[in-house]
């Protein structure tokens, strides 16, 4: 009985702490839809083409790909001293939310600011990459290993339901003063991100707290590094159907003014799929379950593809975004579970890297108009169907390759 009274408050603590970190990606994520919205606008502002605009969100994922495992990284060094990787999140994110604010000011003064503009937008993707990886070691540090699972979708619920919402966002923002979306913004994520402090402290100082003691960090061996390529070309594929071509989809059976209602359908499969896909990662692994939504994932394209009314691209829409929700979920899992050796940040890191890499790729293909070109058009649309196969079908090779391992005599 003793045992199971004292793993109760570190549940409570620990589901308290998933939706805390729901509620922090949720805010920063729309804080990151209010940039792109206004950035084409700003941008004009301090005389930067419209062209160029493409370039700057691809310097951010650029920038996010380097500090993302480096803020992951950072955060196991800290983590161990309690309290610390708040202050330090808290810290970048004051700095962060500045620069944020400061953005359309400085823009209303016109093109004599261009270098500082952009100078506070590196200041900005810089120090946001704080709000991504380490906040999330928390789970794989302090929460109970049966917990995580639950917990990463917990978390990722805030990611998607800000995917669910961006369009209706930018319908509504698109004609109006940027500076109050701005420094709201901001404030309810500096808000939001000064809470981790406590939270953490709270976790700390619950219960069985001797039992996610991480023994001394050890080099990545094979298997991270396959797991990282694999979350790299899934992340591709994710990038590929949702920003190029789910649009065009829609437009076969519908109007431009209905994609605002259509599009949030693959985000409300996502939700919705990760709660009941936990339960599967709890006892299954995370490896496991990433590759089995991969290849659901590959037959829910091909369903779009070839849909032949909006009912069925619906349906195919919602089971594709319900396996990249399960892929996203499972990949923080399964990231949590690799680096438990001292390195999870490091590893969690590494998948925010992953997608922000894939998202520069994308933007790379759009910037040099590959979907406008009858050559490569084609492929645009199945490259996604061949990432998910792909990386699925190695996933599910390296997950049974681990469970014949463990079940080996000799180990």
């Amino acid at each position: 009985m003793g045992d199971v009274e004292a793993a109760s408050p570190r549940a409570g603590a620990s589901t308290s702490t998933g939706v805390y970190l729901a509620i922090l990606q949720l805010v920063f994520t729309l804080g990151w839809t209010v940039y792109v919205i206004y950035l084409p606008r700003l941008a004009a502002q301090v005389g930067i083409a419209p062209t160029a605009v493409i370039l700057i969100l691809m310097l951010d994922q650029a920038i996010f790909t380097i500090t993302d495992t480096a803020m992951g990284i950072f955060a196991d060094k800290i983590a161990p001293i309690v309290g610390r990787l708040g202050v330090f999140v808290a810290s970048l994110t004051a700095l962060s939310c500045a620069a944020f604010i400061a953005l359309p000011f400085i823009a209303e003064t016109g093109p004599n600011s261009q270098a500082i503009f952009i100078a506070l937008i590196v200041i900005w993707s810089v120090t946001s990459s704080a709000l991504r990886a380490p906040p999330l070691t928390l789970l794989g540090k302090y929460a109970a290993t049966p917990q995580i699972p639950f917990l990463s979708a917990l978390a990722m619920l805030g990611y998607g339901v800000a995917g669910a919402v961006s369009p209706y966002l930018g319908v509504t923002l698109r004609n109006q003063d940027p500076r109050l979306p701005f420094i709201i913004s901001s404030v309810v994520l500096l808000i939001t991100a000064l809470a981790l402090s406590k939270v953490e402290r709270g976790l700390a100082q619950t219960p069985l707290m001797d039992a996610k003691q991480p023994p001394p960090t050890k080099p990545l061996g094979k298997v991270p590094v396959a797991f990282i390529a694999a979350m790299v070309i899934l992340a591709l594929g994710f990038q590929l159907h949702s920003s190029i071509n789910s649009a065009p989809f829609f437009l076969r059976f519908a109007k431009p003014a209905d994609l605002e209602w259509l599009l949030p359908v693959f985000w409300i499969g996502f939700n919705i799929a990760m709660f009941p896909a936990s339960v599967v990662v709890k006892h299954r692994g995370g490896l496991f379950v990433m590759g089995a939504a991969g290849l659901l994932g590959a037959i829910a394209v091909v369903g779009a593809e070839m849909a032949g009314s909006l009912n069925m691209l619906i349906a195919a829409q919602f089971l594709a975004g319900a396996a990249w929700g399960c892929m996203l979920m499972s990949a923080v899992s399964a990231a949590l579970a690799i680096g438990e050796t001292g390195a999870e940040g490091k590893v969690v890191g590494l998948v925010f890297s992953a997608l922000a890499l894939a998202t520069f790729a994308r933007m790379a293909a759009v910037a040099g108009g590959l979907q406008k070109l009858p050559d490569y058009a084609p492929l645009l649309h199945w490259a996604p169907v061949a990432c998910w196969a792909v990386a699925g079908a190695g996933l599910l090779v390296l997950a049974a390759g681990r469970l014949r391992l463990k079940a080996s005599p000799c180990e």
